[in-house]
Formats: C-alpha cells, sequence, structure tokens
C-alpha cells in the first residue's frame, strides 16, 4: 500500500494560496490534528541554521504549523539539538541565540525554543532499538519526552548522505552530540600528493586531531570524532574517506537513530519537507550555496520514508541548474545530488530505512 503524501507547488494566484495557507491546507490534509491531543507537549523539530546560513525554513512559515497546533490546544515548542562541532550551536545558550538570530523568537515564530538536549548536550534518553548497528540509541531527553511531534525539514544536499530530509533530520538532528558521535565514527585520511599545508582542515577541525608536518596535514585517529568538517574545508580535496565501506554504513547509523526517535509516538509524528532553495550542502554549513534545482513546493506526510522517496524523485525531475555547484546530471531524470557529490548515494537512506521498518518507499502524491 502507498502511503499518501501530500504536495502543494508554490504557485498562487491570491491570498487563499499564499504560502502560509498552503502550509496550514497541508498540515490539515496530512491528518496532522488527528494525532495531536489537547494538553500535549509538541515538539517542533527543525534546523535553525548555523550562522551566516540563510537556507533554513522561514519562521513565517513554521509560524503557520505552530498556530495550528495550538488550536490542537497542544503546547508547542521549538527545538533542535547541540551540535558535535564547533559553530554557534555547539550549547543551548549560544544555539538559542543563532536561533533568535535568524527569526525564530516568539514574537514572530508563536512558540518557546528549547533545546533539546541541554545546555552542554546531557540531558539524553537511551531508547533500545536492537537494529544492525546499535542495540541502543542515544535521544535527546526533551525530544523523546514529547508527547508529539512534527519534523520541519529543509530538503537539500549533503556532501556524505547525498541528501538530507526527514530522515537525516530525524536521525542526526534528535541525537545529542554522544548520539551524532555514534553515527559518524568515519575516519577521514589525508591524501599528501593533493596536501599543500594550508591549515585550513586544521582550523575547522573540532577537536585539534589535525595538524600540519613538514607542510602536509595530518590527522590523529585518536582524535578524530568524523565529522567531516575537514573534508568540506580543504579546497584541494586531498582528504577523502572510504566510500564503499564507511558510508553506506554511516547512513544506516542514521536511519537507526531516525527509528529510535520515533519510538514511543506510533501515530504521533507527522513531517513537512520544503523544497525551496535546495542547496547543494546542509544548513549546517556557515553560508548558504546557490539552488541547484529550481523551487518545486512543500511536502506533509506521516511516513518519513515516503517524504523523502518523493522529496529526492521530485528534485531529480527538474532542469538543473547549470550556474550552481550541480556539474552533472542537469537534466531531468538524473540525480541531482550525485551530480553535486558524485561518490553519494542518498537513496541509500531510503532503501535501508523500509528495510528496518521506519516507512515505506512506496507513496502517492496528493495534490492540493
Amino acid at each position: 500500500m502507498k502511503s499518501p503524501v501530500y504536495f502543494a507547488s508554490l504557485r498562487a494566484f491570491s491570498d487563499h494560496e499564499s504560502t502560509t495557507a498552503k502550509v496550514q491546507r497541508l498540515f490539515d490534509k496530512a491528518g496532522f490534528a488527528d494525532m495531536i491531543a489537547p494538553h500535549d507537549k509538541t515538539a517542533i523539530k527543525l534546523h535553525f541554521g548555523e550562522t551566516g546560513s540563510d537556507g533554513f525554513i522561514s519562521p513565517v512559515y513554521v509560524r503557520q504549523v505552530v498556530e495550528k497546533v495550538k488550536a490542537c490546544g497542544a503546547l508547542p515548542f521549538l527545538t533542535d539539538t547541540n551540535t558535535l562541532y564547533l559553530g554557534g550551536r555547539s550549547n543551548a545558550v549560544e544555539h538559542i541565540g543563532t536561533a533568535i538570530l535568524h527569526g525564530f523568537d516568539f514574537a514572530v515564530a508563536g512558540a518557546p525554543v528549547i533545546i533539546a538536549d541541554g545546555l552542554n548536550g546531557k540531558n539524553t534518553r537511551k531508547v533500545t532499538i536492537n537494529k544492525k548497528h546499535f542495540h541502543e540509541v542515544t535521544i535527546a531527553g526533551d525530544i523523546a519526552a514529547a508527547d508529539s511531534l512534527i519534523v520541519l525539514s529543509h530538503f537539500k544536499g549533503h556532501i556524505v548522505s547525498g541528501f538530507g530530509g526527514a530522515i537525516k533530520n530525524l536521525g542526526m538532528g534528535c541525537a545529542p552530540p554522544e548520539g551524532k558521535r555514534a553515527q559518524h565514527n568515519a575516519q577521514p585520511f589525508t591524501i599528501p600528493e593533493k596536501c599543500t599545508g594550508c591549515a585550513a582542515c586544521m582550523k575547522v577541525c573540532p577537536k585539534t586531531a589535525i595538524s600540519v608536518v613538514k607542510k602536509k596535514s595530518a590527522i590523529d585517529q585518536n582524535l578524530c570524532i568524523g565529522c567531516f568538517e575537514c573534508l568540506h574545508a580543504c579546497p584541494e580535496h586531498a582528504i577523502d574517506i572510504n566510500w564503499e565501506t564507511e558510508i553506506p554504513e554511516f547512513m544506516e547509523r542514521i536511519v537507526e537513530y531516525a527509528y529510535g526517535a520515533v519510538q514511543g509516538k506510533e501515530g504521533k509524528v507527522g513531517y513537512m519537507n520544503f523544497l525551496i532553495r535546495i542547496t547543494p550542502d546542509c544548513d549546517c554549513y556557515p553560508f548558504s550555496d546557490a539552488p541547484i534545482v529550481p523551487d518545486i513546493g512543500i511536502l506533509a506526510s506521516k511516513d518519513p520514508v515516503a517524504i523523502d522517496a518523493a522529496s529526492f524523485d521530485l528534485v531529480n525531475q527538474q532542469q538543473g541548474y547549470t550556474d550552481s555547484l550541480l556539474c552533472a546530471n542537469h537534466n531531468k531524470g538524473g540525480d541531482k545530488f550525485r551530480g553535486v557529490h558524485a561518490q553519494t548515494d542518498g537513496h541509500h537512506q531510503v532503501r535501508y530505512a523500509e528495510e528496518i521498518g521506519l516507512g515505506s518507499s512506496a507513496y502517492e502524491i496528493i495534490r492540493i
């Protein structure tokens, strides 16, 4: 049986068809109100964006979801978890400051911001899942404690996982630093013949695991936490990872964490993917590159696998922008995320998520 995925394009011809109105209608059509009970403490999981980034979901759109949750008699709060790497979101104080800087304050978004894993990422809960990579996973305490959950995801590319959507927002996004570290668990290495000793990798490493010796970078594997910051920072592409063995397992670990994030919330989780400004990289970067395809619309579903599968297909159906980071697969039907990061296979997330029972890759798009 195909999972319903509701779709609203960005075309509008009157105030009744504004994007804000469509967010509200998607909430209704997807049946989210049916899963939220009065007095539910409802977590609205999103990404507030790293300082310098501007590709995150607009707080104006988030406000529409907040008001719908309030209309159910519930108590919504905006939430995310602290990062593994250094930056503007590695602790709750700076994280909330970044959220407010990007417009996610009460006056605009209509709900308080609560960083779900606490001040320093120590508010956690163990969840038993008994899967291939993990017997149990570590989930942010306030997400685990929430009665219901709405997951709002900016669908975009990712340097390692291919794309980031609902599954990644659940898996990596609902995990505290301890859980993020367990998911990464990959070891980047230096390619000496390409390295120029510029130290760009050393400057971004959150654990001082990289040094420059005789004008070549060296990675201390005992200190490395596998956050991939160096991989992105290197201008010479002199840092790499084992794509054939480590990265498929990395994606599977994300999926297993996503599975753990929704345990105990059966029938109480809804998803919206925003296919707007589809950038080549994650909103974790302190900048936002130009989009790789035109804006498409917004999707809503109760199935995280179906909504990501539909989002993936909709992106690939677009004609890619030639003046973007997209360097291949520009034609309609081409894998746009491989066109940006050639060694990635983002759809592996979908396949493995279906395999472990997180949802179904078979979907039916219902246009509203």
